[in-house]
């Protein structure tokens, strides 16, 4: 994606003649096609059965009807398997007709992308000059037809609507309501955002991991009050029972449990992903801190994201939607090639099918085998690389005075003259969080 990216802006820079009329024509067009090819599978998931859709739809029905909301079963015989908050919240769904509940869910999800693509490639963007109106609608497109982003749409998922609950929360500078609160709020209809309140704790943002926690617990005990029986029957026993969600093992669960399951490990499974767990989650929250130090919220918020998958027990492919940000900040503005090899590697690999193709399609023997495994694991170990990737990437440039003098500075990044990093030391001063682009 950055190659390409780069390569048209390159054009469009050393074309002088370009006059403004034909700036506007080349972005229009690029909008078009941008939109047709969203529009596309759009139209797919609509005329689809939206199977996830119609999980939080029934969730609704049986808040509306008093129905055990933890035995329903929806098409395909779906169990539900999220908190009581979400199914409250999915009653209006369970109020207009299915065809009406798809429609919306589309537009809910094409919001956040467009918003996570201002985030992750806000540099990109920046370096394209007058080519920003068209490369913006092309990365636009291609971030839609990423496998997390697809399934998003295809299976009527949410998880793009908690990144971007998630990514306000953070980045806004002054925020009208209480920084944390979206995130306790997408807490509550998910947990695994609950990874961002550890974030804020470890930032130094203890009030707003305070509201974090607050908001969770006050939705849920909201929800309790109102449907005491399957609150009961959620944080007692169905929150624990991982079998609900579905084939734990399959390749379509990229978390890392699901990778120590497909070794087929003759001891229990938990004994090895519990410790990796906990390595990668320290190793990998001491890494978000850090690229927050440097003044780096983008690249410790993508960080974070693909933690909260990675550390789920189960993280179907479509929660990995955390990689629309992770290819944005790995490529950068697009200058260097220590950055758009590897950008340009994991978009093309998650543009794939990889994972779910090798477990259909090669035999045991071959899935046992280092090969198999690499492919039937390719999107959860490329999460898990990308993590000390990002953090390597946007270490800070150090300036340090010579002896006569001078200064001398370590070889960095271009898009890095304004960081607060300045003589070896982070400015105090500095500010956290970044204007929404």
């Amino acid at each position: 994606m950055s190659g390409f990216v780069s390569s048209v802006a390159t054009v469009v820079r050393r074309r002088p003649q370009l006059t403004p009329l034909r700036a506007h024509l080349l972005a229009a067009a690029a909008w078009v096609l941008a939109l047709a090819a969203i529009g596309h599978l759009a139209t797919e998931a609509v005329s689809g059965q939206m199977l996830d859709l119609d999980v939080y739809r029934s969730g609704g029905e049986a808040i509306l009807h008093g129905s055990n909301l933890y035995a329903i079963r929806a098409a395909d015989s779906l169990l539900f398997t999220y908190p009581p908050v979400s199914a409250i919240l999915a009653v209006p769904l369970a109020l207009v007709p299915f065809e009406a509940d798809k429609f919306a869910w589309n537009a809910m999800v094409y919001g956040p992308l467009l918003l996570a693509v201002r985030a992750g490639f806000r540099p990109i963007v920046s370096t394209a000059g007058r080519a920003a109106p068209v490369v913006f609608p092309v990365i636009l497109a291609i971030a839609a037809y990423l496998q997390p982003v697809k399934q998003e749409a295809g299976f009527g998922q949410i998880d793009l609507l908690l990144l971007g609950l998630c990514l306000i929360d953070c980045v806004a500078q002054a925020p009208r309501w209480p920084r944390g609160m979206l995130i306790g709020f997408a807490t509550a209809i998910k947990l695994e955002p609950g990874a961002f309140a550890i974030y804020l704790l470890l930032t130094g943002r203890r009030r707003e991991a305070c509201t974090a926690a607050l908001t969770f617990g006050g939705l849920t005990v909201l929800a309790w009050a109102i449907n005491p029986s399957d609150s009961l029957a959620y944080w007692t026993s169905a929150v624990f029972d991982t079998r609900r969600l579905g084939g734990n093992g399959s390749a379509a669960n990229q978390a890392l449990r699901g990778m120590v399951l497909r070794l087929h490990a003759v001891m229990a499974p938990d004994l090895i992903w519990l410790p990796v767990a906990l390595l990668v989650g320290v190793s990998g929250f001491v890494a978000a801190r850090a690229c927050w130090q440097w003044g780096q919220d983008i690249a410790g918020i993508t960080i974070t994201g693909l933690l909260s998958a990675l550390l789920s027990p189960v993280a179907w492919i479509h929660h990995l939607c955390w990689i629309v940000l992770a290819i944005g900040v790995v490529a950068g503005d697009g200058r260097q090639v220590r950055r758009i090899l590897p950008a340009a590697f994991v978009t093309t690999l998650f543009l794939t099918t990889l994972p779910t193709w090798a477990e259909h399609t090669q035999s045991h023997a071959q899935l046992a085998s280092l090969p198999g495994y690499l492919m039937e694991n390719s999107f959860g170990l490329t999460a898990l690389a990308l993590i000390p990737l990002v953090a390597w990437l946007d270490h800070p440039v150090v300036i340090r005075s010579t002896e006569d003098g001078g200064e001398l500075a370590t070889q960095g990044d271009s898009d890095r003259d304004d960081h607060p990093y300045i003589r070896g030391h982070v400015s105090e001063a500095s500010e956290p969080g970044l204007d929404l682009p």
